[in-house]
């Protein structure tokens, strides 16, 4: 019996291939990006609290060992395209809070900050863009052999 015209599915194949492909695409292509923004301000944030503490340790005084650090934030943050204004920074020393800079003392950098995704909408949350904290901290030890000025 021969088929009618009308119930033929030629030229259906392109256009179900279309759909499927835009409907899976899509979702991977903005997990992709979300994805690589995470990891790259995850990396960001890691180096600055890593680099931070590692300066830290090595200033003179404790007045310069905090500018140090915030620099050192600054650049590493803004290596990786993380706004550094809205970071947060922490300065922990163990077990004297009040002299870091001692022989034996340990000084534990936290930085954390907030990444926006990308794409998102500022209407769901509230003028806000949706975003991801993220928390590094290192912990450097202030050598045994330093020199008190």
């Amino acid at each position: 019996m021969p088929r009618s015209r009308l119930s033929s599915d030629e030229g259906s194949a392109s256009l179900e291939f279309i759909t499927a492909g835009m409907i899976l695409l899509v979702p991977v292509v903005y997990l992709v990006l979300a994805m690589s923004s995470i990891q790259s301000a995850a990396l960001g944030v890691e180096g600055a609290s890593r680099q931070a503490a590692r300066v830290f340790v090595q200033a003179d005084d404790q007045s310069s060992a905090a500018r140090s650090a915030e620099r050192a934030i600054r650049f590493a943050l803004a290596d990786y395209g993380v706004d550094a204004d809205a970071a947060t920074i922490s300065i922990r020393c163990e077990p004297d809070p009040r002299d870091c800079l001692a022989r034996h003392s340990y000084v534990s950098v936290t930085v954390s900050a907030s990444v926006p995704l990308p794409l998102a909408p500022t209407a769901i949350s509230m003028d806000r863009p949706l975003s991801i904290t993220l928390e590094s901290t290192a912990t450097q030890q202030v050598s045994r052999f330093r020199i008190t000025p």
